[in-house]
């Protein structure tokens, strides 16, 4: 695989932001992981979403089609916050200060019918410290379908992806579970980077939770609705569930103030800034002044402080997020943010459509290869 290195031995800005923090911890008596506010918000989500497909399944004589098709997308929608606020945090360890319950509560992502075995390395290792790096970053890996960034080769139908983007989106997570999954399994690869050896339980899991998807998902309610209904109502939830998920992480990156780099396959490559300085270049909040949005969410419109404190938990980001914005103007360090999240979806649409465009030098790459 590629190597990127960064220049860690100029560290001042993340030394004292981090000292800050801790501070902030240590002097208020709290916990980095989370807390009521964490733990209410699973009770209601997960509760929420067991009501859900309880209702469909079975209340099949008293629903009729459009509102099954309703609750769909609505559970869909309910399944990626879940994603957001609860698997989220704890496959990054921040959910409790017991490793076997995040671990535990961590399973919501094979519930979802992922697999968190590898989302913990595609996401918090290789993600998390090579943030819009082309070449080693899986959520920017997505050409020839969608192209992310100028590094990424052209072809012709770049130039309209900015009005197929919503179908793409609409489908990732079906693409995600059936396909992504699997190959990452059977390949032993993440994008360019080897994938953990699997233990025997980790394999058990793998196809155990997989073999869950599978009945409760498409053949119970196939049994119970028959198949076409079926199909229209899995499309419906997983539509929902793949916008909101796709559509929230690409507003943290792929937006106008956000800035990429790119490595070749086994080139090593140092960047000239430390890492800390490198996530805030990579990285952007949104809406951070809604409530609503950040509890749906998961405090994931506040990315910047995510990606700087992976450890701690969502609930503390709206206060951390005023120790880094201090920090960030005392060493001349952007912030990047957008008031709304209308304001960073539009932002993140007009980069797709920009990165369309066929300019010359793009020709020149295309002819080149």
């Amino acid at each position: 695989m590629a190597k990127i290195t960064f220049s860690n031995s100029s560290n001042d800005f993340y030394q004292s932001l981090k000292a800050s923090v801790d501070a902030y911890f240590t002097d208020n008596k709290i916990k980095k992981t989370g807390d009521w506010r964490l733990f209410s918000k699973t009770i209601i989500l997960i509760g929420s979403a067991i009501a859900m497909y309880l209702l469909l399944m079975l209340g099949y004589d008293n629903l009729n089609i459009f509102s099954a098709l309703v609750i769909c997308g609505f559970l869909g929608f309910v399944f990626a916050s879940i994603g957001f606020s609860v698997m989220h945090d704890a496959n990054h360890g921040s959910y409790s200060t017991k490793p076997k319950l995040n671990d535990l509560i961590g399973l919501s992502a094979n519930a979802l019918g992922a697999s968190s075995f590898f989302w913990k390395q595609k996401h918090n290792i290789i993600h998390h410290t090579y943030t819009n790096v082309d070449g080693i970053d899986d959520d920017i890996a997505k050409s020839p379908i969608i192209r992310h960034c100028e590094s990424q080769k052209w072809v012709p139908a770049h130039k309209i992806q900015h009005l197929y983007l919503v179908p793409v989106y609409a489908l990732s997570s079906i693409f995600w579970i059936f396909f992504m999954d699997f190959t990452k399994y059977f390949k032993h690869k993440i994008n360019t980077t080897e994938a953990w050896k699997m233990s025997a339980k980790n394999h058990v899991v793998f196809w155990i939770t997989k073999l869950g998807y599978l009945i409760f998902y498409i053949i119970l309610p196939i049994m119970v609705w028959g198949i076409l209904p079926w199909m229209l109502g899995f499309f419906i939830l997983n539509a929902a569930m793949g916008l909101t998920l796709s559509f929230v992480f690409q507003l943290a990156h792929v937006v106008e103030k956000t800035g990429f780099e790119h490595v070749d396959l086994d080139e090593t490559k140092n960047i000239e800034t430390a890492w800390a300085e490198f996530q805030m270049k990579t990285t952007s909040n949104f809406a951070m002044d809604n409530k609503v949005i950040s509890w749906f969410v998961g405090g994931l419109n506040y990315q910047i402080e995510h990606h700087l404190f992976p450890k701690v938990s969502h609930v503390h980001y709206p206060a951390i997020s005023k120790l880094v914005m201090e920090k960030c103007a005392i060493y001349n360090i952007p912030y990047h943010k957008y008031d709304t999240m209308s304001e960073a979806l539009f932002s993140h649409f007009r980069v797709m459509k920009s990165l369309g465009k066929r300019s010359e030098i793009l020709h020149q790459q295309v002819k080149a290869a």
